[in-house]
């Protein structure tokens, strides 16, 4: 099977997720990936979702899932972050089922450590902490 995951942009690019987890469960067949049983994975790619969703938001998406159609993906994972914290992934599953039937559109990658509430308060707390902007810093601030 090969094998694509689709992460949350927030998670990735603004708190540093490195998808250490999702990949663990890929190689060791946990988790999401436990349904494979004896078929072998192959990792095609790991991309960024399009962002929280504006009028373009679906059209962005599907434009980032075609880079994995071009490569004869079978199944795309929405990662565990994405369950977790995405108002939109119901959305975005069935939006990606009518665009591409012949690929296996799955909500879930890793194991959960936490439970989706407390994973959403760990999360909320780390975009709630102050941050400096650059107008502290050239004033001093």
């Amino acid at each position: 099977m090969r094998i694509a995951i689709l992460t949350c942009s927030a998670a990735t690019q603004d708190l540093g997720c490195s998808s250490v987890c999702c990949l663990h469960d890929l190689r060791k067949k946990k988790g999401a990936f436990a349904s494979y049983g004896e078929q072998s994975l192959e990792l095609i790619g790991i991309i960024n979702c399009a962002g929280c969703p504006t009028l373009a938001g679906p059209e962005k998406l599907l434009g980032r899932i075609r880079s994995l159609v071009d490569f004869r993906v079978d199944a795309i994972h929405f990662s565990y972050c994405i369950d977790a914290l995405c108002p939109y992934k119901t959305k975005y599953q069935a939006l990606l089922k009518e665009k591409f039937p012949d690929i296996d559109i799955i909500i879930g990658t890793h194991d959960a450590h936490v439970t989706h509430e407390q994973f959403r308060e760990s999360v909320k707390e780390l975009f709630c902490q102050p941050k400096r902007t650059m107008v502290e810093v050239i004033k001093g601030k």
